[in-house]
């Protein structure tokens, strides 16, 4: 009221998505529908869509010094973008296009340390009859999954984030190329309450090339 009658500005402001690649909030894209006719027959996803509508935008700031983008689209699937040294084009290492396949709530206390402890990481991982290996290695037996805290960008304005500890895992394809698998444990506080699920997606490498934007 008071910086109505005085003329002061409201400088608030809402946090912006960041972009890359042309990609940004509320945009749209294009998957090449031959690169998806070539590869789906060999991944258990089905029916994956080739335009995508962007709804929301994730960032996760490695400890590493890297960053990682998700543009979660209108198709269950999110786009994601791995950087490393800097947020241009040129810092790209990594370009995968993931589906959602499964998502669980996680009910107790007991179950969630039994999913930190050894569900979400081992050396191998078994999904409708595929044998997935572990990436993430680390010396010794024991690997734990990898923390990270993604804050989320919504159309709406809203701004969250969500702590994950997550594994990734891969298997070889016949075309030599591999499918991925992202098991990760989400925690967001909703309220004064944890809430806290098992998260599984499949995806595959998807060239710049393959991607064009609409608009």
């Amino acid at each position: 009221m008071f910086s109505k009658l005085f003329g002061k500005k409201d400088t608030t402001k809402t946090p912006k998505a960041p972009e890359i690649m042309g990609l940004y909030l509320g945009g749209s894209f294009q998957i090449d529908p031959l690169k998806l006719k070539l590869i789906e027959p060999s991944l258990i996803i089905e029916s994956a869509a080739s335009s995508h509508i962007i709804q929301a935008v994730g960032e996760v700031d490695l400890d590493s010094g890297g960053k990682i983008l998700r543009f979660y689209t209108d198709d269950d699937a999110f786009l994601q973008v791995v950087l490393d040294g800097g947020i241009t084009e040129n810092h790209i290492t990594d370009v995968k296009l993931w589906y959602f396949y499964e998502t669980k709530t996680v009910g107790s206390d007991a179950q969630w340390q039994q999913l930190l402890k050894s569900d979400i990481s081992q050396a191998l991982y078994t999904l409708e009859g595929h044998t997935y290996q572990r990436v993430w290695d680390a010396v010794g037996d024991v690997s734990p999954a990898v923390a990270m805290t993604e804050k989320t960008y919504e159309e709406d304005g809203d701004v969250s984030e969500t702590d994950q500890f997550v594994m990734l895992y891969e298997r070889e394809l016949d075309n030599s190329d591999i499918e991925a698998l992202l098991v990760s444990g989400e925690e967001k506080l909703v309220g004064q309450n944890l809430d806290r699920c098992l998260v599984i997606s499949s995806g595959f490498n998807i060239a710049q090339a393959d991607i064009s934007i609409n608009g």
